[in-house]
């Protein structure tokens, strides 16, 4: 999913609205109208970098006028203080706009940086990183944009673009078999499985994705040679920076990391006036 310039201005437009309300009543009160200022965006800490061009976009809705020069580009990764952007314009645009810039920059940064890590721990494998819908609710473009950032793979936007076909699911159509038959066959289809033998049935059953939900890396090498290549597998629920490497290493194709948007610490940015 690409991140568009609608994606921005939605979240950009309903973010300055919750912060600015009716007005921003220390600017208005302490900086003149005509006043203008330099400042600089940085990160304060190592990490990949993410969202400069949506924080620019904050200070660019709240005044037009407002100049921003972008110095590192979203997906490098800095190793201490770097300086992100410069910010030139009127002084109370840059100040109003602040903290809605840094929160933005700082949440996409860190879901950036966490994903780079487990990217990191599986390389030289087959294995790719995929988000999941674990998303901030109103942010989830954002946020799979910073995946991305960070070099992981996007799952499924949402419900609408991928049949994924999950445990809640199953009980509800009657099992896999009557499931797969209900959606006129299983190519194209994901579907969550917790055994070895609902494995083999979804197997049997022609489905293109099997998602081996829970399993141990024992487990999923074992459906890996259970499967040999005929459908695609995905590991996923509990996997932690320290075990995904063994879960890499069984041969699956995809693994699935909640964490890296629900888990992922906000870096710490700053703005200073010069």
């Amino acid at each position: 999913m690409d991140l568009t310039q609608a994606d921005i201005e939605r979240v950009v437009d309903a973010a300055l609205a919750e912060d600015i309300g009716t007005g921003d009543l220390t600017t208005a009160a302490l900086v003149p109208a005509s006043a203008r200022c330099r400042a600089q965006l940085l990160l304060e800490e190592p990490g990949v970098v993410c969202g400069v061009h949506v924080a620019a976009a904050v200070f660019q809705t709240v005044d037009p006028s407002v100049h921003v020069d972008v110095v590192v580009e979203d997906g490098t990764s800095v190793d201490g203080p770097t300086v992100l952007a410069e910010v030139a314009g009127h002084a109370r645009a840059v100040l109003t706009g602040e903290r809605v810039a840094l929160n933005v920059l700082g949440r996409l940064c860190g879901i950036a940086s966490l994903t780079r890590r487990y990217a990191d721990a599986v390389a030289g494998t087959n294995a790719k990183v995929l988000d999941t819908r674990k998303t901030t609710p109103g942010l989830r473009a954002l946020e799979k944009y910073a995946v991305r950032c960070g070099g992981g793979v996007n799952h499924r936007a949402g419900l609408y673009d991928a049949i994924l076909v999950k445990e809640n699911h199953l009980r509800i159509a009657g099992g896999i078999t009557a499931a797969v038959k209900a959606l006129g066959g299983g190519a194209g289809v994901e579907i969550e499985t917790e055994t070895l033998e609902q494995v083999q049935e979804a197997l049997d059953r022609g489905v293109g994705r099997i998602l081996l939900d829970n399993m141990s890396p024992q487990e999923v090498a074992a459906a890996v040679a259970l499967v040999a290549g005929r459908a695609q597998l995905e590991a996923s629920g509990g996997v932690s920076l320290e075990t995904i490497r063994s879960y890499a290493e069984t041969g699956v194709d995809f693994i699935s990391v909640g964490a890296l948007t629900h888990g992922a610490r906000s870096l710490h940015v700053s703005l200073e006036v010069l």
